[in-house]
């Protein structure tokens, strides 16, 4: 995804782990920076990982260290200063934000920490909403990904009317109901118990496993990670 290309139809590629001499940004790689004040921060100073179909990597490293500006490079929410990111073998940079959005809909699927359910609509209405965006209905999809993810018996169900798992797992399914090639977890466990942190990692490694679907998690949670078939380290917006 963050460099190196996948093959047509593969899954997407996000940065592999070509180490590389630490210190100061690295030319070539993805990276971003901001203005914070009269100050130049840099946010990321370069990485390259490849994170290929059926293949669950962790990211793990401190508040500040680039793990979310990973994310959103990784998933089109923002563009990279320099460096090239490519999902599925097709570089986004020079992507229009229309288009930025088309690919969001329908090959990357987001899970957030905070859930992010709209509490208007019942859980199989905000399942089906990535589809509904895209000018799609398929109640087929629908139904099979939450039964996918053990909520067939409250898809009627406001998110108030669910427990925490229950409304990360309606998440799980609003990002896996467009098939995507590539999904992006940002903490999915940071409000659960261990019990449940736990069901929502292996439901996400079963996904993963069964779709051939890449899946990028960034956590603080060591134990989280070790979940992960690949672990990597941010410092300073550098992996090591």
């Amino acid at each position: 995804m963050l460099d190196g290309a996948a093959a047509p139809g593969e899954a997407p590629n996000v940065p592999s782990q070509r180490q590389q001499a630490a210190g100061g940004e690295r030319q070539g790689q993805p990276g971003q920076r901001y203005r914070r004040g009269r100050e130049d921060v840099v946010a990321l100073a370069g990485v390259d990982l490849d994170v290929g179909p059926g293949e669950f990597v962790a990211v793990t490293g401190a508040s500040g260290s680039g793990k979310s500006t990973l994310l959103h490079l990784a998933g089109g929410l923002d563009t990279a200063d320099r460096g090239q990111v490519n999902v599925g073998g097709r570089p986004i940079g020079g992507l229009s934000a229309k288009q930025r959005a088309e690919l969001r809909r329908r090959r990357i699927g987001f899970v957030f920490q905070f859930f992010h359910l709209l509490p208007s609509l019942t859980v199989a209405e905000n399942v089906a909403l990535p589809l509904l965006l895209d000018g799609r209905r398929d109640a087929a999809a629908v139904d099979d990904v939450i039964e996918r993810v053990g909520l067939a018996g409250r898809r009627d169900h406001a998110p108030a009317q669910l427990s925490g798992g229950e409304m990360q797992r309606a998440a799980i399914a609003r990002a896996l109901v467009v098939g995507p090639e590539l999904i992006l977890a940002d903490e999915p466990t940071g409000n659960l118990d261990s019990a449940n942190g736990n069901a929502i990692l292996s439901l996400l490694a079963e996904q993963v496993a069964e779709a051939g679907a890449a899946l990028l998690l960034v956590t603080h949670d060591r134990a989280a990670a070790r979940r992960a078939d690949r672990n990597v380290t941010l410092k300073d917006g550098l992996l090591n």
